[in-house]
């Protein structure tokens, strides 16, 4: 029965964004359970394909990149695939209508990761756009089920969210991206000389993109509403905690905040969303 390969398929998603990260496995679950397989899915097939680029060393990342993108749109096409997580994605994208262009952004930033250590702005700005911002666009299609109308109206905003949480990944990272693989993602900055006058103009920049993404929390769904504002207040403790911390301290070491901060979060957002007080 495809039914039950629909069901395995799905699963696959929340078993990969469970292992992967806390801080999103909260925040879905905070939404209304419709919500779930969708956003489950798009989850998992984001994360597959940024494990390819940043984790499959030994491998020839570019050829399973190329698979990668040829599998996923002969899914969506077919409407079939023999890897769950192509699967459950293709349902997402044929179900809520997500937009092939995003896609291929998406799958372009991926690209970028394996051959370009650097940015200039406009590099940065276009791997912005295709590893964080169209992520956010595909997760709004899931989020207004069909409202073109409301889609237009919140593009900007989710686009503005999904940027600040990237650029938050990429302070909490520093370590990781330059010492292991190479890379520096803030346009023009050379990180023997990262500084406190360079990361003030990072967070200055991030403030922005925050205050603009959470102008669109407000007006999501309430079935929405919680789960991507449990998201929020986790990323902006993190970015406040990073905010606090020497530029050595981040080039030294992954910032985390603990489960333990997490799950008070968690509670002191249910409250503000129980009272409409966001």
């Amino acid at each position: 029965m495809i039914e039950l390969y629909d069901k395995v398929s799905k699963k696959a998603g929340k078993m990969i964004t469970n292992a992967y990260s806390t801080s999103f496995s909260l925040g879905i679950y905070c939404l209304d359970r419709k919500y779930h397989e969708g956003i489950y899915a798009i989850y998992g097939f984001v994360r597959v394909a940024d494990e390819i680029v940043d984790t499959f060393h030994g491998y020839p990342k570019a050829d399973l990149l190329d698979e990668f993108e040829r599998d996923t749109f002969q899914a969506i096409e077919r409407k079939i695939s023999t890897n769950p997580t192509l699967h459950a994605f293709q349902w997402a994208v044929n179900t809520y209508n997500i937009d092939h262009e995003n896609i291929r952004a998406f799958l372009k930033s991926m690209r970028m990761d394996l051959t370009q250590n650097d940015h200039d702005l406009a590099s940065y700005e276009d791997y912005i756009l295709g590893s964080a911002e169209v992520v956010g666009l595909m997760c709004l299609r899931v989020f207004l089920d069909g409202d073109d109308k409301r889609y237009h109206e919140l593009k900007e905003s989710a686009m503005k969210l999904g940027s600040a949480f990237q650029k938050i990944n990429f302070l909490r990272d520093l370590h990781a991206d330059y010492y292991q693989l190479g890379r520096v993602y803030f346009p023009g900055v050379d990180m023997n000389e990262f500084n406190a006058e360079t990361k003030k103009a990072i967070e200055a920049d991030i403030d922005i993109d925050f205050k603009a993404g959470f102008e669109g929390i407000k007006q999501l769904p309430r079935g929405v509403r919680f789960g991507v504002y449990v998201a929020y207040v986790y990323y902006y403790a993190l970015f406040q905690r990073i905010r606090g911390l020497e530029p050595s301290v981040i080039l030294e070491q992954r910032v985390r905040i603990p489960n333990r901060k997490k799950y008070r979060l968690l509670l002191s957002s249910y409250f503000r969303h129980s009272f409409n007080i966001l």
